[in-house]
C-alpha cells in the first residue's frame, strides 16, 4: 500500500482532526495473539515499511487496489511510532453493518419490501442492476408509464437478438416458400420461435413487453414445436408480442384469425356442413368468458358457426376467409346475437362477436384474475379484480391501463414474498443477475442452452400441449424433479458449465466488485446484497459458511477457497434458496 506522498511522518496522528495524508511507517505483523476479554493484541512478529495513510481523528485508512482510501485495522503508536495491528478493531470494522436495516416483507423473512426489487421481481423477467437504476431515475409509477410506451425505449440489446433470427419477422408465405425450397428447416423455425423470445426475455430493455408477451402466449395457447404450424407460429409470437400492451379486442381479433391459432384448434377445416367446435369453445373457455359464464353447449355450438370460414390459404399459409365453408343463419352466444343471413358476410359477423366477447363483462373478470394472479399473488382478493375489470371496461379494453392500475394497487404493495419463479422464469432471472451475455458474434447455441434448461425443469417455452397454457401457481411446480433440476441449472450457469458459450465477466469481479471483503460473514453478507438486496437471516449465514467449512471471522484472501473453487458452488446455493425462489 505504498504511496507517493513523501512529507515529514505525523508527530501526533491521533490528535489530527481534519483529514491529513502522511508517510508513515506500518507495522504489518505476521505473528500475534489476541486475548477476547480483554480485547488486546499483542504482535509477535512483524516487518516495517513505509506507507502513506490518511488520519481523521483516530481512525486510519489506506488506498486499496483499486486506489480507493478504505478504513484498516492498524491504530497510531507514538511509542513505537509506527501504525500497528488491532485485532478487536478489525473485528469491529467486518462485524455486520446495524445501521438502516434492510426491512423483510410480513409474508416471508427471505425478500425485502424495497418497492423497486419488489416491482423488478414481478414486472421483469428478473433484478438486474441497470434496471435498478432505471426505477431509481424514474420513481416506481414513472417505471411502469416508460415499460408501457416499449416503442419509446431504446434496445439495442433486444435488437440485437432479433438481428440473430431474421426469418422470424418475415411473412408466412415467405417462411413457407423458404422452407418449402429447403433453404432453412421447418423445425429450425419452431425452435428459433423459443430461442429468440428467451433472448428477449433474458436482455431487452422493454421487459415488462416481454413478460406480457410470455402471459399472452399461454392465454392464447399454440404448442411449438407443433404441426403443421412451421410456417406460421413465428408471426404469431410477432403478433403476440406487437398486441402485448394494446386493446384485448384487437388482439383478440388477431389471435383468432391467425392461421397459428386456426390450425391448433382445426378451425381452418370447419365447413358448415361439420362445424369444428374446437376453437368455438375454447373462445368461450379459455379465450374470453369462462365457463362460469353459462353459454351452454349451444352457445359452443353457435360459436362453432360463427367461426366457420375462418381458415388457410393451402397456398402461401396465409389467413384467408373461404365464404363457402360459413354456416349461415341466426346465432346467438350468450347476448350475442347476429341474423347471420349470407356466407359473404361471415367475416364481419365473426368480428363483431369477438368485439363482443372482448367488451364482456366475465372476460374484464377473467382477464384481471389472470393479471392479479400473474403479478400479486395466488390468490388475490375479489376487491381488486373487481377494480382491474372495471378499469378494463372502462377503457376500452385497453390493457395499460389495468396494468398501471395493478402496479399502483396497495394489494400490489403488499403482496411481496407471495408469489414462487416458475423453471422458465427461474433460468432467465439467473441469467439477468449474474449479468451473463449471450453468445459472441451472432451465436445462438447459449441462448438455445437456455430453452432446454427451462424444459429440463418441465417449462419449455410455448411447449405446453393442451390449449391452457402452463400453470401459474406455486402448488404446481413444488415437486422433487423441479427442485433437483433447478439445482443443477443454476450451477451450470453460475459456474459457466452449461451453456459455455454465453459471455461472462469473472464471477469474483461481478459479484465483490475490485475489493474483497475482508471476513468470511462480510464475504456472505456481501453476496447476499448483491444478489438479493438484503442480508440473510443469522442461522442462514451460518449454515453458508458451515457449508464454505470457514468461520465468520476468518479473514478472506484472494487466494482463499471461498473466492475461487467453491465460489460457484456457494453463490448457487444462495440462488437455489427461496431468497432468489420466491419473485
Amino acid at each position: 500500500m505504498a504511496g507517493s506522498i513523501a512529507t515529514a511522518p505525523l508527530a501526533n496522528a491521533a490528535a489530527a482532526v481534519t483529514p491529513v495524508t502522511r508517510r508513515v511507517y506500518q507495522n504489518v505483523f505476521i505473528h500475534y495473539t489476541y486475548n477476547p476479554k480483554t480485547h488486546v493484541t499483542t504482535v509477535t512478529s512483524y516487518r516495517r515499511v513505509l506507507v502513506t495513510a490518511m488520519f481523521s481523528g483516530s481512525a486510519i485508512s489506506m488506498k486499496n487496489r483499486a486506489g480507493k482510501w478504505v478504513r484498516v485495522p492498524y491504530v497510531w503508536s507514538a511509542s513505537k511510532h509506527a501504525l500497528i495491528y488491532d485485532h478487536y478493531l478489525y473485528l469491529r470494522l467486518t462485524a455486520p453493518v446495524k445501521a438502516a436495516p434492510i426491512v423483510t416483507s410480513p409474508n416471508t423473512p427471505y425478500v425485502t419490501t424495497d418497492p423497486a426489487r419488489h416491482l423488478l421481481r414481478r414486472a421483469t423477467f428478473g433484478v438486474t442492476t441497470a434496471d435498478l437504476a432505471d426505477v431509481t431515475r424514474l420513481g416506481t409509477a414513472g417505471w411502469v408509464d416508460w415499460q408501457l410506451n416499449p416503442g419509446a425505449i431504446s434496445d439495442p440489446a433486444g435488437n440485437n437478438i432479433d438481428a440473430r433470427f431474421p426469418n422470424q419477422k418475415a411473412p408466412i408465405w415467405q417462411v413457407r416458400n423458404l422452407i418449402d425450397t429447403g433453404v432453412i428447416n421447418g423445425w429450425t423455425q419452431m425452435e428459433d420461435v423459443r430461442t429468440s423470445f428467451v433472448g428477449r426475455a433474458a436482455w431487452s430493455k422493454r421487459q415488462l413487453q416481454a413478460v406480457m408477451e410470455d402471459f399472452w402466449s399461454n392465454h392464447f395457447n399454440v404448442t411449438c414445436p407443433g404441426d403443421p404450424i412451421d410456417d406460421s407460429r413465428a408471426d404469431y409470437q410477432q403478433v403476440l408480442r406487437a398486441g402485448a400492451l394494446g386493446r384485448f379486442a384487437d388482439l383478440l381479433r388477431a389471435i383468432s384469425a391467425h392461421p397459428a391459432m386456426l390450425t391448433y384448434l382445426n378451425n381452418r377445416d370447419s365447413t358448415w356442413q361439420h362445424p369444428n367446435e374446437n376453437q368455438g369453445r375454447e373462445l368461450l373457455e379459455l379465450h374470453t368468458v369462462g365457463v362460469a359464464a353459462g353459454y351452454g353447449e349451444a352457445g359452443v355450438l353457435d360459436s362453432a358457426r360463427i367461426l366457420t370460414g375462418l381458415s388457410v390459404s393451402s397456398d402461401s399459409g396465409e389467413f384467408l376467409y373461404e365464404p363457402w365453408r360459413h354456416w349461415t343463419g341466426t346465432v346467438a352466444v350468450l347476448g350475442f346475437t347476429d341474423a347471420n343471413a349470407t356466407q359473404a358476410g361471415g367475416l364481419a359477423v365473426a368480428n363483431r362477436y369477438f368485439n363482443y366477447l372482448a367488451h364482456h363483462p366475465a372476460t374484464a373478470t377473467r382477464l384481471a384474475t389472470k393479471l392479479a394472479h400473474r403479478f400479486v399473488s395466488d390468490s388475490p382478493s375479489t376487491t381488486l379484480i373487481n377494480s382491474l375489470a372495471a378499469v378494463y371496461l372502462a377503457n376500452d379494453t385497453a390493457i395499460a391501463p389495468v396494468l398501471r392500475a395493478l402496479f399502483g394497487s396497495a394489494e400490489f404493495a403488499g403482496s411481496t414474498g407471495r408469489k414462487v419463479r416458475r423453471p422458465l422464469e427461474s433460468v432467465i432471472a439467473t441469467v439477468r443477475l449474474l449479468g451473463l451475455d449471450p453468445d459472441a458474434g451472432a451465436g445462438s447455441d447459449g441462448i438455445q442452452a437456455l430453452v432446454y434448461q427451462a424444459a429440463d425443469g418441465g417449462q419449455a417455452p410455448f411447449g405446453w400441449g393442451p390449449p391452457d397454457g402452463y400453470p401459474d401457481s406455486a402448488a404446481a411446480w413444488a415437486s422433487t424433479a423441479v427442485t433437483i433440476s433447478r439445482w443443477n441449472t443454476t450451477l451450470d450457469l453460475v459456474a459457466g458449465w452449461w451453456p459455455n458459450q454465453l459471455s461472462r465477466a469473472d464471477l469474483a469481479a461481478s459479484i465483490f466488485g475490485s475489493t474483497l471483503p475482508t471476513t468470511h460473514a462480510a464475504l456472505v453478507d456481501a453476496a447476499a446484497h448483491r444478489l438479493f438486496g438484503v442480508s440473510l437471516r443469522s442461522e442462514h449465514q451460518t449454515a453458508v459458511l458451515t457449508f464454505i467449512g470457514a468461520a465468520a471471522a476468518d479473514p478472506v484472501t484472494f487466494g482463499s477457497d471461498a473466492v475461487n473453487w467453491q465460489l460457484p458452488y456457494w453463490i448457487a446455493l444462495l440462488l437455489d434458496s427461496p431468497y432468489h425462489v420466491y419473485r
